[in-house]
């Protein structure tokens, strides 16, 4: 692409901005030199490598972590250099982001496929790593762990060093010695222990001097019975130097083993930073994905125009303009336009919309995602010119309008077909006739090339022109005169007006100039000005109601989805409720035939008729019946269990079981029976206080069998709770508990063992397996205690 339309598009600032949002150096300086590419190839990879970074950065934070550019560093190691603490470090930050981005991308390539290509790219650890880790603390200190000598050296010089220590502190406590000296402190002079003497003592003290101040007074002098310790300090201290630089050498020996898979590494990570940067970018602007079309190599070929030729931008706002403030613009002319001519006021925007436009193409082709709205569309053009601005010069002697023409002639020598050419101002800064003629001509030279172009004027003919030439269209920027001011609201299809006259009107200038003006002008233009006011009015309503029609439909889907959402919960909650009410009806159903079993077996052994049993049989075949097909509502009876209230004891006729009223429906209420939860018809409740119906209904089956049919047992509850009992108490009492819940009839019961350490559980199981009253027992599921609970089945009597 060319510089200088580059620059003029304000390009570069893109550029520096995007390089903001890198975390090391290689990814900046590959930001900073990101051209456009004339490759539909290229350009559409790195939009699909911007939209996967941005839809991982959306799901989980990722990042190049610590790393830096360590090519220089890889460089040195391989020349033989000796890298410091710090380089190594960075070579060692570097490694782990490279390993930790690897690892992200594992066995991810079919949902991001371009970014783990590049992330394949980035180097193995080979070691160092640890090998870094072994030698170096996170400050960039050699730890003395570094090396066994190095170990050894250190602890040697700290017992030497104590040892000096000791004796100089002789000197300084010493009450013979420490009035010569000037403060009771040892220092060091060229890396040797010395006490700070006062110059009149001098030779008192046997010593050698090393330094003085600046004012005489005082001598720093190194006592000769220490002088030996000193150079043993001394030699310790050189030779940990070499054997620190003996460390260093070596690890740095190992990474410039592997210099070549270093700076490879580099420029991978560097190319996965930069995927990200764009992608946070991308979001900074609130920006989406172009689509991309393929430009034309022939144009002979019978291709629509609409499928390559297309620009489409849709709210596409200017990058660098405060989102907050600009005003987008739409690009959205008719198949087959060739040409664009933006005609407005000064200071209206035309210039900022060709920019706008220009500088999204080139955003696109270098794989930036575009501040527009999601759908808009772009051909992949071959080049991208423009002369926007002045062009003078004083140093070439070259006036606005010479500038101007030198710039166009550069441009139209190297544009083709398949090109994008934005000209500003067309034919200006010369006498206007001649001026519109020029900008006429090129016009028509550039739709006869097949480039794209736009172009902003003030030249009334080039309206006239796009009015009448195929290929080309007319575009406008309105102007509010109420207020005197730009609304920067572009209209394709519609030319501008000039507004001179209705300013100045409202500026004040006196009504016999404005009416001399008029009648200056020719009345034709003046007709067709009112027709172009009128049309933009009605274009202007037409939008506003389109926009409140478009609000509306927006309104009542959103009611539309709410009802469905609404009508989809009716249905689960529905559908939820006549489960639970087929799986109660069926518990019900179970509990009866089970009572009339057990009622059955005792009307046999006493040897009476079963007929007296017969109707209410006839009865329970009638609830299975209901059961089988969907739960109807009922309406609530108004006899007694109408008056029963949430919180009160009641005995649940079919269970002979007592339980707390915790919720009451129309027809029906929730029980709570120990820990079970049951719901129950209110006919099938009785008050506390009151007497319980299902006596009364089996005195009634009996008959005249009163006296020898054994009715059945109260019962006992449906589960019973044994933690806390040692074996042979628990054993005792669930073998009462068993004998009570068979002779009242419970189709099921819980024993609460708990899981402890299971003994308690396995004496209860081996006691009922070949229960008399037992047909089967199984471990509770995962809502009734699981391995903690027992569920035992009772035989029928």
């Amino acid at each position: 692409m060319d510089s200088k339309t580059l620059n003029v598009l304000e390009y570069p600032k893109i550029l520096q901005q995007l390089a903001g949002f890198c975390d090391f150096s290689a990814s900046m300086d590959l930001a900073r030199a990101l051209e456009p590419t004339s490759s539909f190839e290229l350009a559409t990879a790195r939009i699909a490598e911007t939209s996967e970074a941005r839809k991982l950065l959306s799901m989980q934070s990722t990042g190049v972590g610590a790393a830096h550019d360590i090519r220089p560093q890889a460089d040195l190691a391989a020349r033989g250099g000796v890298l410091d603490p710090h380089a190594l470090l960075d070579v060692k930050s570097t490694l782990i982001a490279c390993r930790d981005l690897k690892k992200a991308f594992e066995k991810r390539n079919d949902e991001y496929p371009r970014l783990t290509q590049a992330a394949q790219g980035l180097p193995d650890t080979h070691g160092l790593v640890d090998a870094i880790t072994r030698i170096l603390s996170d400050r960039g200190e050699i730890l003395d762990s570094a090396s066994p000598k190095l170990g050894e050296i250190r602890r040697s010089l700290r017992v030497a060093q104590d040892r000096l220590m000791s004796r100089l502190q002789k000197y300084v406590t010493d009450s013979k010695t420490v009035s010569m000296l000037q403060e009771p402190i040892v220092t060091q002079r060229d890396g040797r222990y010395v006490i700070p003497l006062r110059a009149e003592f001098k030779g008192k003290i046997k010593s050698i001097i090393h330094d003085q101040s600046s004012s005489g007074a005082t001598l720093f002098v190194e006592p000769l019975p220490v002088v030996e310790a000193n150079n043993q300090i001394r030699e310790l201290q050189l030779a940990e130097r070499d054997e620190e630089r003996r460390i260093l050498t070596e690890v740095s020996v190992q990474v410039g083993e592997h210099v070549t898979e270093l700076k490879y590494g580099v420029e991978n990570l560097a190319v996965l930073d930069l995927a990200f940067a764009k992608a946070k970018y991308a979001e900074q602007l609130h920006a989406s994905e172009p689509i991309l079309h393929p430009a034309v190599e022939d144009k002979k070929q019978t291709v629509p125009a609409r499928t390559w030729s297309i620009v489409r931008l849709l709210n596409a706002r200017h990058p660098l303009l405060d989102p907050n403030n600009v005003v987008p613009i739409d690009v959205d002319p008719a198949p087959g336009t060739r040409a664009i001519v933006i005609t407005g006021p000064n200071t209206g925007g035309k210039t900022v919309s060709l920019k706008t436009v220009g500088l999204l193409v080139v955003m696109a082709q270098s794989g930036l995602h575009i501040p527009a709205q999601s759908g808009s569309e772009l051909p992949c053009f071959h080049s991208v010119w423009a002369d926007i601005g002045d062009e003078q010069s004083i140093e070439q002697s070259l006036s606005t309008f010479s500038g101007h023409i030198t710039n166009i002639i550069r441009i139209l020598k190297k544009m083709d077909s398949q090109s994008l050419v934005i000209f500003d101002e067309l034919g200006s800064g010369t006498d206007p006739q001649e001026g519109a003629a020029i900008a006429r001509a090129i016009l028509v030279h550039l739709l006869e090339s097949g480039a794209m172009t736009l172009v902003a004027t003030h030249y009334p003919e080039l309206k006239t022109f796009a009015h009448g030439t195929e290929g080309v269209v007319n575009a406008s920027l309105e102007f509010d005169i109420k207020t005197l001011r730009p609304t920067y609201k572009l209209t394709l299809g519609l030319p501008g007006r000039s507004n001179a006259l209705l300013i100045a009107q409202k500026l004040g200038l006196p009504q016999t100039i404005i009416d001399f003006a008029k009648a200056e002008i020719n009345p034709l233009d003046l007709r067709a000005d009112k027709l172009l006011d009128d049309i933009r009015k009605e274009r202007n309503r037409t939008s506003r109601e389109r926009e409140k029609l478009e609000k509306a439909r927006a309104k009542l889907e959103a009611q539309t989805r709410e009802l469905e959402k609404r009508l989809e919960k009716i249905e689960d909650e529905r559908r939820e409720t006549l489960a639970k009410a087929r799986a109660e009806g069926e518990l019900e159903v179970a509990v009866l035939k089970q009572n009339m079993d057990s009622l059955k077996s005792q009307l046999k052994k006493a040897k009476q008729p079963l007929e007296a049993i017969k109707a209410i049989e006839e009865k329970i075949e009638k609830m299975e019946e209901k059961v089988e097909t969907p739960v109807e509502r009922r309406q609530t009876t108004d006899h007694g269990p109408s008056l029963i209230q949430l919180g009160e004891r009641v005995t649940v006729s079919s269970l002979n079981a007592e339980g707390l009223v915790t919720a009451l429906g129309e027809s029906d209420a929730e029980i709570q029976i120990g820990t079970l939860r049951v719901r129950a018809r209110l006919s099938d409740l009785v008050r506390m206080s009151g007497k319980p119906k299902s006596e009364e209904k089996q005195k009634t089956a009996a008959g005249s069998a009163r006296s020898t049919v054994v009715t059945p047992s109260k019962s006992p509850g449906m589960e019973v709770d044994l933690r806390g009992l040692m074996a042979e108490d628990a054993l005792d009492k669930l073998e009462r508990y068993m004998e009570q819940a068979f002779l009242s009839g419970l189709p099921f019961v819980r024993i609460i063992h708990g899981k402890g350490t299971g003994k308690l559980r396995q004496a209860v199981r081996e006691a009922l397996r070949g229960h008399e009253y037992v047909s089967s027992f199984e471990e509770g599921g995962s809502t009734e205690g699981g391995e903690g609970v027992t569920v035992a089945k009772m035989k029928s009597g």
